[in-house]
């Protein structure tokens, strides 16, 4: 027998912010363009309703897939935003999500209520839908901080870099230049790279070394993190 609740219960749903590494080095953000109102035709992050029978990262992972094609990503909860008038249509509270993955290996599709999917620079985002403005720049603060505490590259990088290729992550992250001298230092300090034994192919500069994070060691610092200050 179903229960009657003495309160009314908001609408619950789940937004997903992907962040990905392009051949450029430029980070991205995958958005949807929503084909139903409300916000018919603007841009979104992808994200939908909680059904009863879901927990709520099961409910992200399948509006990921449905509304992009993205898939078998690690997501990380970021955030609940509530505030009342954020949905024009109910009182609705959202929980945010947010993964890091190479966008090379990711093929996009929009389907469901997404009439369109596409990554897009953090220089170039358009006016969004609901309030997810703010939860973009809430993701964006989460990694900016979490990059100093926290190994990132394993999910955004090509299984083979360079250093270059590392602290380009790190300033583009970061949103400023790093000293190549001190960066290097830090970062081979940590015991965290592997160095391959290879070198790149096809550059117009001078090859360099390419290495490989050590899976065991990221994981571990991933766990008990560290001080990354440069």
């Amino acid at each position: 027998m179903p229960h009657t609740y003495e309160y009314p219960r908001p609408a619950l749903t789940v937004d997903c912010i992907v962040f990905g590494l392009d051949a450029q080095q430029e980070l991205k953000v995958m958005l949807i363009q929503r084909d139903i109102p409300p916000f018919q035709g603007q841009w979104a992050i992808p994200g939908g309703f909680v059904r009863i029978e879901e927990t709520l990262e099961a409910a992200a992972l399948r509006e990921l897939q449905e509304e992009t094609g993205i898939q078998d990503v690690f997501l990380e909860q970021l955030y609940t935003f509530g505030n009342l008038d954020r949905d024009p249509r109910d009182r609705t509270v959202t929980v945010a999500y947010y993964a890091l993955i190479n966008l090379v290996e990711q093929k996009i599709k929009a389907t469901t209520d997404a009439k369109d999917a596409a990554w897009f620079a953090l220089s170039k985002i358009p006016k969004l839908a609901f309030d997810h403005d703010q939860i973009l720049q809430t993701a964006i603060a989460r990694l900016r901080s979490k990059i100093r505490y926290e190994p990132i590259g394993f999910e955004l990088l090509p299984q083979n870099f360079s250093l270059s290729q590392l602290q380009k992550l790190y300033e583009t992250v970061l949103d400023r230049s790093l000293d190549k001298r001190n960066f290097r230092k830090k970062i081979l300090g940590m015991d965290l790279l592997i160095d391959t034994g290879k070198v790149e192919h096809n550059v117009a500069h001078r090859a360099a070394k390419l290495y490989q994070f050590d899976e065991n060691k990221y994981l571990q610092l991933k766990q008990k993190g560290f001080n990354f200050e440069i």
